[in-house]
């Protein structure tokens, strides 16, 4: 017997059967909203969906899951909001409820995720920072035949940043994001017309450069002031002797020395990278830099300043002299021998 069947034979009363009828269809929409705002979920998971995935096999996938209540009712909700799904890894928090969920599936919410790369790091050393990123996907390295120019990618080619990309990202995409940064840095500072400061001639010395004074300090106060050193020296005639180049032809361009002291020794290794015993700048970057101090070679500060060294508390004392530097440099000498006996 149908339900309108036994409804008349029940309630052959015309009122008490629309009586009827309005207490069914509260009940039936009330159940509704309870299974489209009650949650089944108790914890936080992870839900991906593919590339080519349908609605239904989505909507069977969460209620197998435990996800949602209804099958049914979820692909209603997506239906009222676009009848699309779109790919990607989510995030659900734990109760959300159905109209929730479908709502970030219908508008791609995605999970993401914040890659930070540090200024002055390497390329070698980025690419170490990304493959231990848990959240991103694939390789730092290209696979053969891929001429992509990510691919092939030198220091001061990406620029160090936060950025925010969605769970599984692939990680040369990360990459790739990294050098059109850099790239567009580049292009700003050609449209800007900038006159680069005497005896720097282009792009690549800017950035060699700024790569060197990023290693040196990571104050950016201290920045053009320890840029106009080495471009006090360039003009000089006189050897950079910049210990982080040094550094960077003992690692084979990985850029740390792993624990390990840098010793007298080290300073005549045979290396076009060494400033200790070859004039000018290194012929290329030894680290991926940040604006400030690029900016910081771009506008290098007035002074008359061709040494620096540590001065114990995490910045420099600049000195014009050999002889002051020296002085200054027995000194460093002495705290780090009281730091060693700690």
């Amino acid at each position: 017997m149908s339900f309108m069947k036994l409804l008349w034979t029940v309630f052959p009363n015309k009122k008490s059967r629309n009586k009827c009828i309005v207490l069914v269809c509260v009940i039936v929409a009330l159940v509704v909203y309870i299974m489209g705002v009650w949650s089944p979920l108790r914890a936080d998971t992870s839900f991906v969906i593919n590339n080519g995935d349908s609605v239904s096999l989505v909507a069977a996938s969460l209620r197998k899951n435990h996800i949602v209540y209804s099958e049914s009712l979820f692909k209603f909700a997506i239906k009222r909001m676009g009848g699309r799904v779109q790919r990607g890894d989510y995030d659900i928090p734990r109760g959300a409820s159905m109209w929730r969920i479908s709502r970030m599936f219908a508008n791609g919410r995605v999970a993401t995720t914040d890659v930070v790369i540090p200024e002055g790091l390497t390329i070698k050393q980025i690419k170490v920072l990304l493959i231990n990123t848990p959240r991103l996907s694939g390789d730092v390295e290209c696979a053969a035949g891929n001429n992509a120019p990510v691919c092939d990618l030198h220091d001061g080619d990406v620029f160090p940043d936060t950025y925010r990309v969605a769970k599984g990202t692939p990680r040369l995409a990360v990459l790739e994001l990294m050098r059109k940064k850099m790239e567009n840095i580049h292009d700003q500072w050609q449209r800007a017309g900038y006159i680069t400061p005497r005896p720097l001639k282009t792009w690549n010395d800017v950035v060699t450069l700024a790569s060197i004074v990023q290693r040196e300090t990571p104050r950016e106060s201290e920045m053009p002031t320890v840029a106009s050193v080495y471009i006090n020296r360039l003009r000089k005639n006189m050897r950079l002797q910049a210990d982080p180049t040094i550094v960077y032809a003992l690692t084979n361009g990985y850029g740390d020395m792993r624990g390990e002291p840098l010793l007298t020794g080290h300073l005549k290794i045979e290396s076009p990278y060494n400033t200790y015993t070859h004039n000018g700048l290194p012929p290329a970057p030894i680290a991926n830099v940040g604006v400030a101090a690029i900016r910081a070679v771009l506008r290098p500060a007035d002074t008359n300043y061709l040494y620096f060294v540590a001065d114990g508390r995490g910045g420099h004392i600049f000195t014009k002299t050999y002889d002051e530097h020296m002085k200054h440099h027995a000194d460093w000498r002495e705290i780090k021998k009281a730091r060693n006996k700690k």
